[in-house]
């Protein structure tokens, strides 16, 4: 028996490669699917299943593709209904895989269709449980993704149930393998460990404890962030069916030249540059949006970008094939190509280019007293915001970002000061604010973890929201 995790950091997504005699299954894929098809190839094995434990909300499947590329059967745990064909298992339902077998458990309240795989060694004993979004190391997942009339409340009520009657009853010795850890908005406090034991959940995690049901659906559905706006897209992509990723890369990875590029910008259409953020302050074409791929890149991408809008890219010479597949990964489709050369093809055409100011903390101390119409704007979480900010911050928060909310907090007469909390997220934001055409801004270096060194920079919390 051969098990891997492949983990990706950047979404906080694991996918799962089980293998046993020759036969393989793969949980809950990405959408590129070469590190499958690499590894069953390398041993000499056949995928012949590909479990998919709920509808993702987070990112959009690889089932489609890989089970093209291989033959292999998707499988679904009860009340799922897709767009295309499935196998739909039934609860506890087992599927041999060469000397081992997994025991489909169905344990909705994450969704309604969500689905553990507990995999049976050669001598049939429990081994290990793939969770899915319904355990975390630390945590559950959240009861307000799912599709239909059902309040999160009432999720959390059978999401109860499924603790009780589903997982709790398993041997301590049971292993965990969660299909996210630490920064999925798929849950809300994950730990950092990307697996675990049913016995150290039992003993660790909040919502295994002995509690009535009351507790414990107020505990799960209490300080719940609001999802990020592309989750209900990727799920509904992962329901209904998506183009291949071939079919995206070959129209996202066309060269432009800068003549063609221009061109193309006259259309209604978005310009992301994707190139790291000292690099991109320095300069960049007018208009862009800037989400750098060194960041949780297709978490804000998903979170910020349009997807009725095509995407013109500027990316790292070398670097235009991983930013089309972390696109796709959230369900981008519409990818016209790259700029040929990057930014200096541009640059040396005699293009018009921009800017955005880079400030260090030391510098901000010195203008907060001396600029009346100085705006500090703050674009972490509000929960950052309240555990400590520069005194009069505006706090914004990214991904509360639109053109209404811009137009409406936010004056041509002020010069903005923004920061983050170490300094992606403001060049997101400044990016973000020059396109709507507002351009007195500095972005700080450093974020929140240079000002609060700066001891001439007066700082508060706002105790309201952290009780």
């Amino acid at each position: 028996m051969f098990i891997k995790q492949i983990y990706t950091d950047c979404i906080s997504e694991a996918a799962y490669y089980i293998e046993s005699n020759g036969e393989a299954v793969v949980i809950d894929p990405l959408r590129d699917t070469e590190e499958y098809t690499r590894l069953a190839a390398e041993r000499n094995a056949v995928i012949k299943y590909i479990f998919e434990t709920h509808f993702h909300a987070d990112f959009v499947s690889g089932h489609l593709d890989l089970s093209k590329k291989t033959g292999a059967i998707i499988v679904y745990g009860p009340k799922t209904v897709t767009g295309f064909p499935v196998h739909i298992a039934e609860d506890g339902e087992l599927f041999s895989v060469g000397t081992i077998s997994f025991k489909v458990i169905h344990t909705p309240g994450h969704t309604i269709e969500s689905s553990c795989y507990l995999l049976k060694d050669e001598t049939g004993k429990d081994h290990a449980l793939f969770t899915g979004d319904t355990l975390f190391v630390g945590d559950v997942g959240r009861p307000d993704l799912s599709s239909g009339n059902m309040t999160r409340e009432e999720l959390a009520s059978i999401m109860y149930d499924t603790i009780q009657q589903k997982i709790l009853p398993l041997a301590d010795d049971v292993l965990v393998y969660p299909a996210h850890g630490a920064g999925s908005s798929c849950g809300k406090n994950l730990g950092v460990d990307t697996f675990s034991t049913i016995g150290e959940e039992k003993q660790t995690n909040y919502a295994l404890q002995p509690q009535s049901k009351e507790v414990f659906i107020a505990a799960v559905t209490d300080g719940l962030q609001d999802a990020p706006r592309y989750f209900s897209i990727n799920a509904k992509i992962n329901k209904e069916g998506y183009d291949s990723l071939d079919a995206i890369k070959a129209s996202g990875l066309t060269p432009l030249t800068v003549a063609a590029f221009k061109n193309k910008m006259k259309e209604d259409i978005i310009v992301a540059d994707t190139r790291p953020a000292d690099i991109f302050t320095e300069g960049f074409v007018p208009g862009s949006i800037f989400i750098g791929l060194e960041g949780r890149f297709a978490e804000w991408a998903g979170s910020l970008l349009p997807f009725n809008k095509s995407i013109l890219l500027v990316t790292e010479k070398g670097k235009e094939e991983e930013t089309v597949i972390r696109l796709a990964r959230v369900g981008f489709s519409k990818i016209e190509g790259y700029l040929k050369g990057s930014f200096e093809a541009w640059e040396k055409a005699g293009e018009k280019v921009d800017m955005i100011i880079n400030v260090e903390a030391d510098e901000l101390a010195m203008d907060i007293p001396n600029d009346p119409n100085l705006q500090m704007v703050d674009v972490r979480k509000e929960i950052e915001f309240a555990d400590g900010h520069v005194k009069n911050a505006l706090n914004m928060p990214l991904a509360d970002m639109t053109d209404e909310l811009l137009t409406e907090v936010v004056e041509d007469s002020q010069n903005l000061y923004l920061y983050c909390g170490g300094g992606y997220r403001s060049v997101i934001a400044c990016s973000l604010l020059k396109k709507q055409g507002l351009h007195n801004l500095r972005n700080i270096t450093g974020g929140w973890a240079k000002i609060k060194e700066e001891e001439r920079i007066k700082i508060e919390k706002d105790a309201s929201v952290l009780n």
